[in-house]
């Protein structure tokens, strides 16, 4: 079966299809000894031998899906020439090459997806999905009706109105205001610009929640692999009917035994 460059490398793990393009035209990808620069290449994955910085690749023998609970302070990329810490640094027990499914700024904490699934990756950050993505904000006043049907309806920000938005108050005190939101975007630093435009900062920022996935008690700093009903509903959230074999934990009460025992090997931050 013929299919893009671009495509083929999102499939083998790589990264996420927009990133894999970059990696394309920036010259780092060879396909039968010839670099390829041309985003319209297409490969035969059966025949063709392609290496992405001098290294072979081939599709993964089986996806794996991953939810993390995100520290503050960490960057959501493979590797930062800058130093700052990456959430790879996280997934040390994870033998599988696997990427984020979107992202989340170095100050915003909460539930990260990673897999080597790249076609449900590269669906999932479609915004043509309409992937529900929910979070906690903090701000340090409590915002007005007229504030509140703006987020609602959407907001500019840099020349495009987002798309509308479900907000409510959920904790009230001294010192903090919390609020519960659901977007069906993922553009930069989203939330905390529409909360700007109204006059009220963030103060702090968690996701709770991606689609079906739900952060729940998992600890901050540690992962676990996703249930098979959990990718089950991501694939249909995604469009992909037919279900693929991943690493998963079948029921809450099993799950939760993960949790406990920490298996994943990584300390809390």
């Amino acid at each position: 079966m013929t299919m893009r460059l671009q495509r083929y490398l999102a499939l083998c793990g790589i990264a996420s299809r927009r990133k894999c393009e970059e990696h394309i035209t920036r010259g780092r990808v060879i396909v039968n000894g010839v670099t390829v620069v041309q985003l319209g290449t297409c490969v035969t994955p059966e025949k063709d031998k392609v290496l992405v910085d001098g290294r072979e690749i081939f599709p993964p023998k089986r996806f794996v899906y991953y939810a993390l609970n995100k520290p503050a302070g960490y960057v959501v990329t493979l590797s930062d020439s800058h130093g700052t810490p990456t959430v790879m640094a996280l997934l040390q027990d994870i033998r599988e090459r696997v990427f984020p499914v979107g992202r989340l700024d170095m100050d915003t904490e909460g539930l990260l997806l990673l897999t080597n699934d790249g076609e449900l990756a590269n669906r999932l950050m479609h915004p043509r999905y309409h992937l529900e993505k929910e979070y906690l904000i903090t701000v340090r006043r409590e915002l007005n009706e007229h504030n509140l049907n703006w987020l609602r309806k959407g907001i500019e920000l840099e020349g495009k109105v987002t798309q509308p938005a479900q907000i409510r108050l959920i904790k009230k005190s001294r010192e903090y205001i919390c609020y519960r939101m659901v977007i069906h975007e993922g553009r930069k630093r989203q939330i905390r610009e529409m909360f700007k435009a109204t006059g009220h900062p963030v103060l702090t920022l968690k996701r709770i929640a991606i689609g079906s996935v739900h952060l729940g008690t998992l600890t901050t700093g540690r992962y676990r692999p996703l249930t098979h009903a959990e990718v089950g509903l991501l694939r249909k959230a995604a469009g992909l009917v037919s279900e693929k074999g991943g690493k998963g934990i079948e029921n809450k009460e099993e799950r939760e035994g993960y949790e406990r025992r920490g298996i994943s090997g990584v300390r809390n931050k």
